[in-house]
């Protein structure tokens, strides 16, 4: 009778807290693409797809723990690609 009593005590509870599955996922995927595979790779990887539901995985996305890891390492790709590239509208000298 415990567990009901806590439901009636918070119904919505379950909506908004994370699973130790999920967090295992989000740590899958975090790992994963530190090495650098692409993101639809490892979304579209047979361990993701046989635990977790297509919403699961797309609420993986919304995790700030992956927005965080995804971003920095974007972000650390431009920055290293922005010295190779001209910025719009630019032109080279005698182009």
């Amino acid at each position: 009778m415990g567990g009901l009593s806590k439901y009636f005590r918070n119904p919505f509870a379950s909506l908004f807290s994370r699973s130790s599955r999920e967090d295992q996922l989000a740590g899958y995927v975090i790992r994963e693409h530190k090495l650098g595979r692409d993101l639809d790779d490892i979304l579209d990887d047979p361990y993701i797809k046989n635990r977790a539901s297509d919403l699961e995985r797309r609420r993986l996305l919304e995790r700030p723990d992956i927005i965080r890891a995804v971003g920095e390492d974007t972000a650390a790709a431009s920055a290293a690609g922005a010295g190779d590239q001209q910025p719009p509208g630019s032109q080279t000298p005698g182009g």
